[in-house]
């Protein structure tokens, strides 16, 4: 369907509803939460803030996410939704996502009830035509379709430990995703409007979740994002080559490509996790299970503010931002793979991390 002559000014309408209602509805949630939202209140042993606060920001994010869905459909029409397979797939994982993270907000979800319900959402979104395509045999790319999404929605979820961090980190990735689209597929306005009003809500959401934090986002957040960010970045990722050089979608270098954009772009929470899941690991503990063993925490150890931790984490993201636009400007401009070299960032980051991490290991063994 073809859209009026100026899209961008519906984007920024789109941005600016989205924002407005994100702050208004935070504002109004907070205002009456009470104990809504609020799980595990004496748990210090996960929970790294010893103040019990809401964790309600993620339906903000699902109030703008679905009302810009129906508000599109009065001003463009019903097709690119509601005759779109694709994206009913997308809108119904959604729901499945955003009532899963509401439950375990709520009563504490068992993790194999989470489990489920994240393989029911990759699963939804193989069966309507939304999945990795990298290789040559499609039960590869179903099963890297349903660990991917599986794997970012726990990644997300895990990252969520501190003031502003997951927000922040979920803001880039989603920064990420609309300038590609932008370069290859701005024709298609429902994508942009959809990821847009995220962008909104999100930035609404940050005078609440950042240090002082008022409220968290929950699972209703990270869960919700986690399937959203999951489900755009397949084909602005992950099948990126296969839309903008076909000849070459199944070669080596493609398929290094593909992997190397989809890991400098969510590099922030994926260093974090797989760091803590082999540090886990090591340890015999379950990754499944919270702790304070994560980057950020080990940045305050070394006695880091929360808002200096903060203000890294930012500038880290800003640096996975623009290596990851670099590497797509470098292929489209110079039809190069260069942009895989790229993916020395997360390497560095992670002996990064793992230098902190050995830190505070000798800091709290010179102590004892």
């Amino acid at each position: 369907m073809k859209f009026f002559e100026n899209p961008h000014l519906y984007v920024i309408i789109f941005f600016f509803f989205s924002f407005v209602a994100s702050l208004m509805i935070n504002k109004l949630l907070l205002s009456f939460a009470g104990n809504l939202g609020i799980r595990n209140k004496n748990n210090v042993v996960i929970r790294w803030s010893s103040v019990s606060k809401p964790s309600l920001g993620g339906i903000s994010f699902f109030i703008s996410f679905f009302a810009s869905i129906l508000v599109y459909s009065v001003i463009f029409g019903e097709s690119d939704i509601y005759h779109n397979l694709r994206f009913l797939g997308f809108l119904g994982g959604s729901f499945l996502a955003f009532f899963m993270g509401l439950a375990d907000d709520a009563y504490d979800t068992k993790p194999l009830i989470k489990l489920f319900t994240q393989i029911l959402c990759g699963v939804l979104m193989i069966a309507t035509g939304s999945y990795i395509n990298v290789f040559q045999y499609e039960i590869l790319n179903y099963a890297l379709t349903i660990i991917w999404v599986i794997g970012i929605m726990n990644s997300l979820n895990m990252l969520d430990n501190m003031d502003g961090i997951t927000a922040v980190t979920s803001l880039q990735i989603l920064l990420s995703i609309i300038f590609i689209i932008y370069i290859f597929d701005w024709n298609y306005l429902i994508n942009i409007t959809v990821l847009i009003s995220l962008v909104g809500a999100i930035i609404g959401f940050l005078p609440y979740n950042l240090n002082p934090s008022k409220m968290f986002m929950g699972d209703t957040g990270s869960q919700f994002l986690g399937f959203v960010l999951a489900y755009v970045s397949i084909d602005q990722g992950w099948n990126l080559i296969k839309r903008i050089d076909p000849a070459e979608h199944y070669s080596l270098l493609a398929i290094i490509f593909s992997f190397s954009l989809v890991l400098i772009i969510f590099t922030v929470t994926i260093v974090d996790t797989t760091f803590v899941t082999i540090n886990r690991i090591r340890k015999g503990q379950s990754p499944m299970v919270g702790g304070k063993d994560h980057t950020t925490h080990h940045l305050s150890y070394l006695g880091l503010s929360d808002k200096q931790i903060g203000y890294r984490f930012m500038i880290l993201n800003l640096l996975s931002l623009i290596l990851a636009l670099l590497a797509v400007w470098i292929k489209v401009k110079f039809d190069s793979y260069l942009g895989i070299l790229f993916v020395l960032y997360p390497i560095v980051l992670i002996l990064y991390f793992y230098k902190i991490k050995h830190q505070v290991e000798v800091e709290k063994n010179e102590k004892i």
